[in-house]
């Protein structure tokens, strides 16, 4: 391999080649005034750019053949981590500032109708509110006593005995209603025309009944020939006197309704009177009737 022509003076020693005497050359230059430097060897103009002539290796600032010198930086995960948490809650700030200053400025462009409207809502859904609470508290407070538990289901089961003793004509009612008479003076109302009326009757809103004296039930059967009627066995005569308890208006009305009873007893020469009254004593009792074939189902 040829070695590169080098710029020296003629007659200097050839690279790489060490004086003669090294200590004594040393010693000339050192204490010699105006002595000239020898000249540096090919092998320091050689060496790389930021390593030391012995070779202990790179410096710290030393130049890289890519460019400028560079330091070597370590990454602080701390800050990184604080830098990510500012910004989240930096962006979660302004989201929350931008969503209020568009309700407040809805609100300011709202008209003075709408304004009110929102306004009566609000104060409604927390009337209902207040109201739902209070409920749910007094139901509290009587859940929490055992004594007005156990007086709250004997008043329930009181209400519900007298309710179907008014039902089904065990115990005696009184109310508004409508006293019904019908005449047959030519005894040619039939058992048929009698069951019409009971069944009219229910249809408006009867809650009980009794005709002269017999107790009008769920079972109750008409029965006989014209003049000689019977309720559940029980003769019954003319003028046959209806006392009814609903709604006074309502049961009249089924009356006379066109082909209704008031026009069948009319062509059976008979007459009908009807008197709404706010007060029907309804006393005339039933036997409690005592099932043959259906009894309580298990469970529920």
């Amino acid at each position: 391999m040829s070695t590169p022509p080098s710029d020296r003076p003629p007659g200097a020693e050839p690279p790489g080649r060490p004086p003669d005497d090294a200590g004594e050359a040393a010693a000339a230059a050192a204490g010699t005034p105006g002595a000239a430097a020898s000249p540096p060897s090919a092998e320091a103009d050689a060496s790389p750019a930021g390593t030391d002539p012995a070779g202990v290796g790179p410096t710290q600032d030393g130049p890289t053949q890519d460019g400028p010198p560079r330091r070597k930086r370590r990454g602080d995960p701390l800050a990184a981590a604080l830098i990510g948490v500012l910004t989240l809650l930096l962006g979660f700030a302004f989201a929350v500032q931008v969503r209020t200053t568009d309700d407040g400025q809805d609100l300011a462009g709202a008209r003075e109708e709408d304004l009110v409207r929102i306004l009566d809502d609000l104060t409604g859904r927390e009337d209902r509110l207040r109201q739902q609470i209070a409920e749910q508290r007094a139901i509290l407070e009587q859940l929490g006593s055992s004594d007005s538990q156990s007086e709250a289901a004997l008043a329930e089961a009181r209400e519900r005995s007298e309710a179907l003793g008014i039902l089904n004509g065990t115990l005696p009612a009184q109310g508004p209603g409508l006293e019904m008479t019908i005449s047959d003076p030519a005894e040619a109302v039939s058992a048929a025309i009698l069951l019409d009326a009971v069944q009219e009757l229910r249809g408006a809103g009867a809650e009980t009944m009794q005709v002269d004296g017999v107790r009008v039930g769920v079972s109750t059967a008409v029965t006989g020939s014209p003049g000689e009627l019977a309720l559940d066995g029980l003769e019954v005569q003319a003028p046959y006197v209806f006392r009814v308890i609903g709604s006074g208006q309502d049961m009249a009305t089924a009356m006379n309704i066109p082909n209704g009873v008031v026009d069948k007893v009319r062509l059976k020469d008979g007459t009908v009177d009807l008197v709404p009254t706010d007060l029907v004593v309804v006393d005339a009792l039933r036997p409690l009737d005592e099932p043959q074939y259906a009894e309580p189902a298990d469970g529920d």
